[in-house]
């Protein structure tokens, strides 16, 4: 069963273009979210009070390889979209496939850019394509970083 959530980019855009008709409010967030923590799951929570409808979008594998080196994507694109468009904050899920989200943010040029508080306003892609950036504070010690660096300390190579 198809979940209708997951867009491909054409259809998003489509989308978009018939929410703007609606004037509904539309947010905006990406990244890799290869471990989803509660970190990401708040982030998701508090950008959903900021408009209408919340889209999310992933780097693709490849992308994501690219930018945190060969030995990721621990989840797989298809598995990540899944677990996203299951959390009912969320309205559409979609993926990219370049480094950032760039082309995507100045075709559907959301109203509101939310990132996580690690990123300095200058630093966010796409800001030029929106009304607002906001800035979520990181939830302390949560980062799919520390998680690796745990379950490699607890658990450390495991063979089997």
């Amino acid at each position: 069963m198809q979940n209708k959530k997951i867009c491909s980019r054409k259809k998003i855009i489509e989308i978009v273009k018939q929410l703007k008709k609606e004037n509904k409010k539309i947010v905006f967030t990406n990244g890799c979210f290869d471990l989803l923590h509660i970190g990401h799951v708040s982030l998701f929570q508090k950008a959903k009070t900021l408009g209408d409808v919340l889209i999310v979008a992933i780097n693709s594998d490849k992308s994501l390889a690219g930018l945190k080196g060969p030995k990721r994507p621990l989840v797989p694109q298809t598995d990540r979209t899944k677990l996203l468009a299951a959390l009912s904050c969320i309205d559409y899920v979609v993926v990219f496939g370049e480094q950032t989200p760039y082309e995507l943010l100045s075709k559907l040029k959301p109203d509101i850019l939310v990132k996580g508080g690690d990123y300095k306003i200058q630093d966010i892609v796409g800001r030029e394509f929106v009304k607002k950036v906001y800035r979520y504070p990181l939830v302390e010690g949560k980062s799919t970083t520390n998680l690796i660096k745990l379950i490699v300390e607890r658990y450390g190579r495991i063979t089997k």
